[in-house]
């Protein structure tokens, strides 16, 4: 987790219009950012890599899994994360369904088994 990320975050959970359909209220989704927050590891990014992605507000999250030494980013942008000018083919880009797939595939299907 870096720090443009947990703003984004927080931005997203304070904007009560997104959860008009959700069984969580504001308290609720705090405290799901914070358990989110305590399993997390805080990187900071030294370097500024500029993959030149097409949405440059998505740069840091590039640069964010260099300096984390992420084995994958799960989005559901991929398509954007997968275009910037400097690859870096040690990162995986996969869609939450992809990185699912592969989890059960290395690790079973058993839920007692996510950690």
């Amino acid at each position: 987790m870096g720090e443009k990320l947990f703003r984004e975050f927080e931005d997203v959970v304070s904007r009560s219009e997104l959860f008009t359909q959700s069984a969580l209220g504001a308290p609720e989704r705090e405290e799901l950012l914070d358990a989110l927050l305590s399993v997390c590891e805080w990187v900071e990014i030294f370097f500024l890599w500029r993959p030149n992605l097409p949405d440059e507000g998505d740069n840091h999250l590039i640069e964010l899994a260099i300096a984390g030494g992420a084995a994958s980013i799960v989005t559901h942008n991929v398509r954007d994360l997968r275009s910037g000018e400097l690859r870096f083919p040690q990162i995986a880009v996969e869609t939450p369904a992809e990185f699912m797939n592969r989890w059960r595939k290395t690790y079973g299907d058993d839920d007692n088994q996510i950690a």
